[in-house]
Parts: C-alpha cells; sequence; structure tokens
C-alpha cells in the first residue's frame, strides 16, 4: 500500500476515533489485549524467525534481548493495554473555564493530536504500547518500524487489527508500513498532510535522522547516557546496591546507568568495593586516571567514554572534589534523560534536583525506574528528553492538545 493511502486511511481512522466514547474505547484495547494472547504461537513463530536473522547478522546481545519476545512478554504487552484501558482518558477533559467582561466564556479542553507515526527499531513490544496508547487517546496511529522485528511487528499488528474487528471497529486505528527500504521511511517523515507529529524511538542514529530530515512536527526520544553521583556521604551498601540495579538489571534500555561520578573523598574505600560488586556481571569501568591509580583493572578513560550510551556491561567513571563539579560534569555530558544522586546530605539532594537538567532526578534509587509503568502512565509511547510539548515518560496525556472553546451569546467585536 502506498504512503498516501496509509494516510488517508489514518485520517479517516482519526476522524472516527474522534467520535468514540471512552466505554468503546476500552472495549477495543480489551480485545485487542485478548487477541495478543490468542495470537501468542503466529507470533513467537515470526519473532523466532526475526531474532535468528538477527543473531546471523551479528545483531549485539543487548538488542537481540530487546528484539526477543517470550510468553512472558506476549502476556506484559497485553497486560499493558489492559492497564490503559483502566486508565483516566484524558481526551474531552476541561482545563479551565473563564469568563471576560464581554460575557464570553473562554475554556480549554483536552484533544487528540489527531495521526501519530512512530518510526522504532527492534523492539515489536512497541508496536502494542504504541497502540494502545494512541487508541485510548483518540489518535490514529501509523507505525514504522526496523527491518530486523518486521515479521514479528507484521504479527502483531495483525492480532491487534482482529482484535479490533472483534469489538466492531475500524481496523485502520493501527496501520504498519511493511516496506523496509530506508527511502520509504525518508518519505513517511514528510507526510505532513496526514501526520500530525512523528516520536522516534531508537538509537541515536534514529533520532537524528528523524529530527534532520523530518517535515513532520518531531517529539524527540533521546538516547540515555544516564548518571549516578555517589556524594561523599552516601551509603555504599545503598549506592553499591542500586548502581548494579541500574547498570545490570538490563542493560540493552535506554535508563540504564553509563556514567558514574564519585567524590573524591570517599574513592580509596568505595572504588575497591564498586569493582568487586560488578565483576559479578564482568562490568568493565572505564577511569579517569586518579581511579585508574586506586583500581589497577580500570580502564584508562577517553573523552568520547563521557558522553557514550555503551548498552554493554561497560560504565564510565568520573572523581570530582565537589558536588558542584559532579553536576556541572553531568550537565555537559549528559543526554536529557535521568540522572540520579546517592547521598545523606538533605541540601546536595536538593541543589542536585534543582540543578541537573534532565527529565527525571534522582535521589537514592535507581534510574531503571524512569518508565511509563512505574510512573503510573501503564504503557508509554517513549522516554522525551526535549522540552516542547512533553518531557520524560509519555503517557496518555502527552499524547494529547488542547483546543480552546468559547460560550457567546451575540458577542460582536467592536
Amino acid at each position: 500500500m502506498e504512503l498516501t493511502e496509509i494516510g488517508l486511511r489514518a485520517k479517516a481512522a482519526a476522524s472516527y476515533l474522534n467520535k468514540l466514547g471512552v466505554s468503546r474505547k476500552n472495549e477495543g484495547l480489551k480485545q485487542a489485549a485478548q487477541a495478543l494472547l490468542d495470537g501468542e504461537v503466529d507470533i513467537l513463530t515470526a519473532n523466532q524467525e526475526d531474532v535468528v536473522r538477527a543473531i546471523a547478522n551479528g545483531m549485539s546481545p543487548a538488542l537481540v534481548d530487546r528484539l526477543e519476545l517470550t510468553p512472558t512478554r506476549i502476556q506484559a504487552m497485553a497486560d499493558g493495554l489492559l492497564q490503559v484501558a483502566g486508565l483516566e482518558d484524558p481526551v474531552g477533559e476541561v482545563l479551565s473555564m473563564k469568563p471576560r467582561p464581554n460575557g464570553l466564556l473562554i475554556g480549554k479542553k483536552r484533544v487528540p493530536l489527531g495521526v501519530v507515526g512512530i518510526i522504532y527499531e527492534a523492539r515489536p513490544n512497541v508496536t502494542a504500547d504504541a497502540f494502545g496508547l494512541c487508541f485510548k487517546t483518540g489518535n490514529a496511529v501509523i507505525l514504522k518500524g526496523g527491518s530486523d522485528a518486521i515479521e514479528s511487528n507484521k504479527e502483531i499488528i495483525r492480532w491487534l487489527r482482529t482484535g479490533l474487528s472483534r469489538a466492531g471497529m475500524m481496523e485502520d486505528c493501527v496501520q504498519l508500513i511493511t516496506d523496509t527500504d530506508r527511502e520509504v521511511t525518508k518519505a513517511f517523515m514528510k507526510l505532513k498532510d496526514y501526520v500530525d507529529v512523528l516520536i522516534p524511538r531508537g538509537g541515536a542514529g534514529l533520532i537524528r535522522a528523524v529530527v534532520e530530515n523530518s517535515t513532520i512536527p518531531v517529539i524527540e526520544t533521546g538516547t540515555g547516557n544516564c548518571h549516578i553521583y555517589v556524594d561523599e556521604s552516601a551509603d555504599f551498601a545503598m549506592a553499591l546496591d542500586i548502581i548494579f540495579n541500574a547498570k545490570t538489571q538490563r542493560i540493552g534500555v535506554c535508563n540504564a546507568c553509563e556514567s558514574l561520578v564519585i567524590h573524591r573523598s570517599i574513592a580509596a574505600e568505595f572504588l575497591p568495593a564498586l569493582q568487586k560488586r560488578l565483576q559479578e556481571k564482568q562490568v568493565s569501568i572505564h577511569a579517569d586516571s586518579d581511579a585508574c591509580a586506586i583500581v589497577e583493572s580500570f580502564i584508562p578513560a577517553v573523552e568520547e567514554d563521557w558522553g557514550k550510551e555503551y548498552l554493554d556491561y561497560i560504565l564510565s567513571l568520573k572523581l570530582v572534589d565537589s558536588i558542584e563539579e559532579a553536576i556541572a560534569h553531568i550537565n555537559r555530558y549528559n543526554t536529557g534523560h535521568s540522572e540520579a544522586i546517592i547521598t545523606k546530605d538533605y541540601d546536595h539532594a536538593q541543589q542536585f534536583l534543582n540543578e541537573i537538567d534532565a527529565a527525571a532526578v534522582y535521589v537514592n534509587a535507581s534510574t531503571r525506574f524512569t518508565d511509563g509503568n512505574e510512573f503510573g502512565f501503564g504503557a508509554e509511547i517513549g522516554i522525551s528528553t526535549q522540552k516542547l510539548h512533553a518531557r520524560g515518560p509519555m503517557g496518555l496525556e502527552a499524547l494529547t492538545t488542547t483546543k480552546y472553546i468559547i460560550y457567546g451569546n451575540g458577542q460582536v467585536r467592536p
């Protein structure tokens, strides 16, 4: 199907969705969730084809982990749709209503964006999450997944559309561009007459390409060079547990810790304990010269390490003399995603919260919590690292805009 035809169908579906009440949308989500479970064997078979091809093509273990589906992950996809169905619908909310001296009542109402386009890489669970959030907020969605997950995405879409059909709803509320040619992706970025907003989800290269080439307004979901700063007053056991979790629980995700900043006054005692703990997962540490002098197994860092999202069992490590130096280092090299401080000092915690420029800033907790489910949004459309129009995990409200509604009784402007 040509892109123009997909765009026309999406516009029609958006108009249809705009008239659906919340009970009908929730029924569609429930039917789609059940359809995913019904299609588990087909989805897993298609996914295995993608995984085998990815391994043969030399895909990294971290990305293969993102690509691979299991019965548990399919159940999680279905559960995510049910969670979204259980959330309050933001569409139609009247945010304000104020009278003017001339008698006009001027209010603001939350409405769908219209048609949402999403370009993403080897994460087939995004297919279901994106559908669910867009559908709940009355947006038609056009999906363009990567070639690595094409067979998985085809099957997931087929079963989602089956669920909509069972609910008596337009299947074109969700569409997948199945042509994996890069020129088609570029053409999709120019589909401004049909798509209201474009959201890229993936690595730095994909996001940069969309931002630089799209004529459609873009919500940028960024990469995650996430830092943890261990302050001089930190509880060592807490710090080690948080770092271990943030780095090793799942290495191929954007909220994993990639960089450590350690106060120099605790380095001699803390770094050997850190090295011992991270050896449980064979994490290598690229550190500055002073840290390398304390732990011989550390690898000397180069400038590139400070800003790198490794997506691997690797960390950068920088020693600093003050919280001010830590904040300056983090703000220089971070990607605006998630940053954390481990400290017992209340003033330092508040200073870190106030001065770090990122979508999510933590005190004494793992960066791995930057996630739509963990924040209570159900599924997420992505994690925005920009400041307009959304920032952080993007749930339902991020997929809406507003319009003014004005009530009069015959007023004309003098």
